[in-house]
């Protein structure tokens, strides 16, 4: 019987980008499965049909010549060179295609496994977060053994494609309509194995060892910013891919000042006298410089100021955040017998009228007395 041109079989046009012809292929293998279809012959053979010419046309050499040759191509020994069956390889590329993107379908000779993505706990301090700096920081890990470059054989020998997966590192078996994947028991998900494993790593292909390396935090980092260092992790088994370091930062308590996000707050003590009298007080700020702020006459406790562009810097050089300034006036104390007799004449000359919130309180006092005893 003659074979149906792949392009029909799978409904698509000649002009089709290999993501249409995935896309057909998987909606077509979903229809026909034969589990889908159990003692359906017409539909087992229109599976094996869709999957011989999605096999064809999702290879790019193999697509241009078929549409050269047709399917004279893959005859009496052509490029196919399996007379139109499915190997289990095959079958298992098949598999990735038809169920990659939702298993993480993974290809020969990419199974060697991952090393670990590591954690580093950075304290550093508030002027640090604002100016930025260069960090030294030492990590124990794992790292690639030199003795055997990573392979985790010994000298004049290499690791051996495992047979029982075929280098996958992954073995799959069917239970009904379901194909199970798991790590292979021979290599552990490596797809090698070692017949003479090196001395220094036994195998693995990596060593513990202390790693000394330089992390740049850049200007307006917060508390519990993460900075991430690729392939900084531990090394992956026998030449595996490196995981990742991600660094977390942390900021020391400072003695004059508190951060909310890229503002400054700082509380400064006001002598009752310069409150009372207003004038200037002189305050540093984050970066090093001092700044000057103006009390008016009768300052409060409480009262704040905003110094603009004060405050911290902002990732990504956004800018600077704001400095808030709150007073707090302190009560005199441990006078000298004519500093009392100064606030008493001061009392004298009429001081409950220079404190007019205190006036008011008690005022409302009173009358909330007289209001009980009506």
């Amino acid at each position: 019987m003659q074979k149906r041109c792949y392009y029909e079989t799978l409904g698509i046009e000649r002009s089709a980008s290999g993501e249409t012809v995935k896309k057909a292929f998987r909606k077509l293998a979903m229809q026909y499965h034969p589990d889908r279809n159990p003692g359906d012959n017409d539909a087992e053979h229109r599976f094996k049909e869709i999957n011989e010419a999605y096999d064809v046309l999702k290879d790019e050499d193999k697509r241009a010549a078929y549409d050269r040759f047709g399917h004279a191509a893959f005859e009496n020994g052509g490029p196919r060179g399996n007379g139109g069956g499915f190997s289990e390889g095959s079958f298992a590329d098949i598999f990735d295609d038809l169920f990659g993107d939702f298993m993480g379908g993974r290809q020969r000779g990419q199974s060697r496994t991952r090393g670990a993505d590591l954690r580093f706990d950075l304290e550093i301090t508030l002027e640090e977060a604002h100016n930025g700096k260069d960090a030294s920081i030492t990590v124990p890990s794992s790292v690639a053994c030199n003795e055997c470059h990573g392979t985790g054989s010994a000298a004049g020998s290499e690791p051996k494609v495992c047979r029982t997966c075929d280098g996958r590192g992954k073995v799959r078996s069917q239970q009904g309509f379901f194909m199970i994947e798991r790590t292979c028991p021979t290599c552990q998900g490596v797809g090698q194995t070692i017949a003479n494993p090196c001395r220094s790593c036994s195998g693995s292909g990596r060593i513990r060892k202390e790693r000394t390396l330089q992390v740049k935090i850049p200007p307006g980092v917060d508390d519990g910013t993460r900075i991430r260092l690729g392939g900084e992790g531990e090394a992956g088994l026998r030449n595996g891919q490196s995981g990742d370091l991600y660094i977390f930062l942390s900021l020391k308590p400072h003695r004059l000042f508190k951060r909310d996000g890229p503002h400054i707050f700082c509380r400064v003590p006001i002598p009752m006298t310069k409150a009372a009298l207003g004038g200037e007080v002189e305050i540093p700020t984050i970066d090093g410089a001092r700044a000057k702020i103006t009390l008016p006459a009768g300052t409060q406790s409480g009262k704040q100021f905003r110094l603009r562009g004060k405050g911290m810097n902002t990732l990504n050089n956004q800018g600077r955040g704001d400095m808030i300034v709150e007073t707090a006036v302190e009560t005199p104390v441990n006078l000298t017998k004519r500093q009392k007799e100064l606030l008493k004449e001061f009392e004298a000359e009429g001081g409950e009228d220079t404190s007019p919130e205190t006036k008011s309180f008690f005022t409302r006092v009173k009358e909330a007395w007289d209001e009980l005893t009506e």
